[in-house]
Parts: C-alpha cells; structure tokens; sequence
C-alpha cells in the first residue's frame, strides 16, 4: 500500500511525527505496518534474528542508539526481510550496500550510511519500548514512513478517499 504522510497527519492530527532526520534507502518510498522494536548498540544480533521471521504487514524499528559508527543493516539482512513479507525497516543509526537497498522491496530509512559491519556479541532488546526523535515507539503500535516522514500511532490508520 501507498502511503501519504501528510494526508495520514490531515485526516488523524492526533498522530506523533518523528523529528526530521531519516533518509530513505530501501526500493519502496512508502511503507507502514505494525511495530516490532530492537534497542541495540553496534550489534544486529537481533535484527539478523527478526529479518529471518515472518513480517508481513510489520515493520522493525531498531534503535541503534544513533551510532554512526557501524551499519545495522546492509543488503543480505534487507533482502532477506523483504523475502519473508517485513514491510520495512526504520534504523536509527546507519545502513550499508545503499545501492543494493535501493533495488530491494523494502521500506529502509536511517540516518546514514556507514561502510562497516557491526560485530555479532548477541545483546540488545526485542520488543521494548524505545524512545528517539521525540517519540516513543511501542511494540503493536503502528508506524508509515515516506519521504514527508515518519510517524506513529496507536491504532492502524486508513488513508483517507
């Protein structure tokens, strides 16, 4: 499904809109579903976890804790998500194989690149609370993304006719 950020903020003004500071990598500009969070530093353990588990109609919010320092996805990750259904992923910290994003079938945004891995230590946290860009974003809560933004909601939300 397409969506519309700003027309999603018209028609439900009581949605929470993340500060500007996304970029968008994937192949799809548009991408929204019910929220599944990691909080990790420097280490996508989980992420590589959660991409190989069915994902259709959620997106995974990882909170990298805005490290710029290592990728928390890169093409191998993003395209095994996108074969098991996840709709996209939002990485607050960076991302690599940009150019292979790009033609993959999913929502990716961060905010940078970054050209190195993380290391495997397996630590970080499924499906808690995790708070950036002046929002919080709770499991089984909804996120939509395009290139206006990214916001967030309580419920799933319809675009208007």
């Amino acid at each position: 499904m397409q969506y519309v950020t700003p027309d999603l903020c018209d028609a439900y003004p009581y949605v929470e809109v993340v500060d500007p500071m996304f970029s968008n990598f994937g192949g799809r500009d548009s991408f929204g579903g019910q929220i599944v969070t990691i909080k990790c530093y420097e280490d996508n353990s989980l992420v590589k976890e959660q991409v190989d588990l069915n994902g259709k109609g959620k997106v995974l919010v990882v909170d990298g804790g805005g490290s710029l320092r290592r990728a928390l996805l890169g093409d191998m990750l993003a395209e095994k998500a996108a074969k098991n259904g996840w709709e996209g992923i939002v990485v607050y910290g960076c991302v690599r194989d940009v150019d292979v994003l790009a033609q993959t079938d999913l929502g990716v945004q961060a905010l940078a690149s970054h050209p190195m891995k993380t290391e495997k230590r397996g630590i970080g946290d499924l499906n808690v609370p995790v708070t950036f860009g002046g929002v919080t974003f709770t499991p089984g809560e909804y996120i939509y993304a395009d290139n206006n933004g990214v916001i967030v909601s309580r419920e799933e939300l319809k675009m208007p006719e």
